[in-house]
């Protein structure tokens, strides 16, 4: 009798001093957020993942009943409990102050409608007796898909995107138009090749966007980050192309294909072997930012730009090596991390290389003739010197800087021609923290600039006063 009454004493004080998982009509749980939501995401070709938290705010262990998808197999979201992918794990337990994570992601099967479209589903927790949920949302987008594909002559579409996937080249002597209003996504590390002609036809009021193909942000940390997607790659063998009106951005991966790896950049043109009256490549009031690497980077092409803005890169915004022919027009060229939302680190590169020369190493090197006239531009950045301009016997040089700003606190070569340049004002933007580069009513570039017969309108679709301001934005 002593030994069993010694017996029940000591369960009795172990219980006592054991917090108990017994519910109580007033116990919760909780979760992270009250919505579990996608961005859009393109049909059948699934989602990054989301992360979810449930809290236990009892100072007790308390065992969750279940943990499901309210359309159980059938939903289009999948889900990851404690390590395991399931639609559904019973029996939780979760310890006094306790949380544990969930991780969602969404796969939309494609339907009939163009524009985006909402799915949803209910995240359903069971514990004491009640049920809590979370809501589960995601927008569904279809697609025209471009997968490792070589494209004839064609014009695309505007009801629906474009989603490249792996790689896509337009074919020599073929032509690729992009008419105004038409959106195009790139898969991770996906280039489009140009062997033949690109076309981008955009207008002031529809303008082609080429970005990456994730659209949540939060899947980057953030609004436009660099490197989603690889770029434009203009051949050697490619002619008479064009991009106006367009904002091409978030580029410039540094990817590889078979053995070879390319150059980080957002644009990136070939020596010009088809020599015409036509530059090898047109751009106008088009927008190159966030890249990776370099916006536009040239060896020995060819290049005519008015009224475009090139900002926020890892490299140069321009790197023009190995010769050929260039002539920008009230066009900016600005690296000013800090100032803007730009993630990009802008740290020892200048915004502009210009050289007649390609170093193979370091006593190799292949020269071309160059000859580049910028007018009514802008280089500013947060470097002291934003500009390198150097050239190698073997080939001429000629380079012309007229009616300029530039960020430069050292002397440009002599053999660069200047007219009329200012160095070392601040341009006075209205917001750059906003992206907002039009120059203030006190700005130096107001008036700075010569009159072009080209065009007459800015960026911005804004009627030029005379003389031009400089840069690409008019006061």
């Amino acid at each position: 009798m002593r030994t069993y009454f010694v017996f029940i004493l000591i369960v009795f004080a172990l219980w006592s001093c054991k917090k108990t998982s017994v519910s109580d009509p007033s116990d919760y749980i909780s979760f992270s957020t009250d919505t579990l939501s996608f961005d859009t995401v393109f049909t059948s070709q699934g989602s990054f993942t989301l992360p979810l938290k449930i809290y236990n705010p009892q100072n007790k262990t308390i065992v969750l009943n279940s943990i499901k998808l309210l359309q159980g197999a059938a939903s289009p979201f999948k889900l990851n409990i404690n390590g395991i992918a399931s639609v559904e794990e019973q029996n939780i337990t979760m310890q006094a102050k306790d949380s544990m994570y969930i991780f969602a992601t969404v796969n939309i099967n494609p339907n009939a409608s163009n524009s985006p479209f909402l799915v949803e589903d209910k995240l359903v927790v069971s514990f004491n007796n009640r049920v809590f949920e979370l809501s589960l949302q995601a927008r569904g987008q279809n697609a025209y898909y471009i997968v490792d594909s070589t494209l004839q002559t064609q014009t695309w579409k505007t009801d629906k995107p474009y989603v490249i996937i792996h790689n896509a080249a337009v074919d020599e002597n073929q032509t690729l138009t992009i008419p105004a209003g038409c959106r195009v996504y790139m898969h991770a590390d996906s280039r489009l090749f140009v062997l033949g002609t690109l076309e981008v036809l955009g207008t002031k009021k529809d303008s082609v966007v080429f970005q990456g193909d994730r659209l949540d942000r939060t899947y980057f940390g953030g609004k436009d980050y660099p490197g989603e997607w690889g770029g434009i790659y203009f051949t050697s063998f490619s002619k008479n192309n064009i991009i106006q009106y367009a904002i091409i951005k978030n580029g410039g991966a540094s990817t590889k294909l078979g053995t070879g790896s390319f150059i980080p950049a957002t644009i990136q043109v070939n020596p010009d072997s088809v020599l015409s009256a036509i530059p090898q490549l047109t751009l106008k009031n088009t927008i190159i930012k966030n890249s990776f690497g370099y916006g536009v980077i040239s060896f020995g092409g060819e290049i005519y730009a008015e009224n475009c803005l090139l900002h926020d890169c890892s490299a140069s915004v321009l790197a023009i090596l190995q010769g050929g022919n260039y002539n920008f027009l009230n066009c900016n060229f600005l690296n000013i991390p800090g100032q803007t939302l730009a993630k990009t680190s802008h740290v020892d590169q200048p915004l502009l290389a210009l050289l007649n020369y390609y170093d193979i190493d370091n006593v190799n090197y292949v020269s071309g003739n160059l000859s580049a006239n910028f007018t009514n531009c802008l280089l500013w950045g947060s470097l002291s010197d934003e500009t390198f301009i150097n050239k190698k016997n073997g080939a001429t040089c000629s380079v012309q800087l007229s009616n300029c700003m530039i960020k430069q606190q050292s002397s440009l070569p002599t053999f660069v021609t200047q007219n009329n340049n200012l160095y070392n004002k601040d341009p006075l933007f209205t917001s750059p923290s906003v992206l907002n580069f039009v120059p203030k009513a006190n700005s130096p570039l107001i008036g700075a600039g010569i009159t072009l017969s080209q065009y007459t309108k800015d960026l911005a679709d804004k009627t030029r006063t005379t003389p031009y301001d400089i840069g690409c934005y008019n006061h």
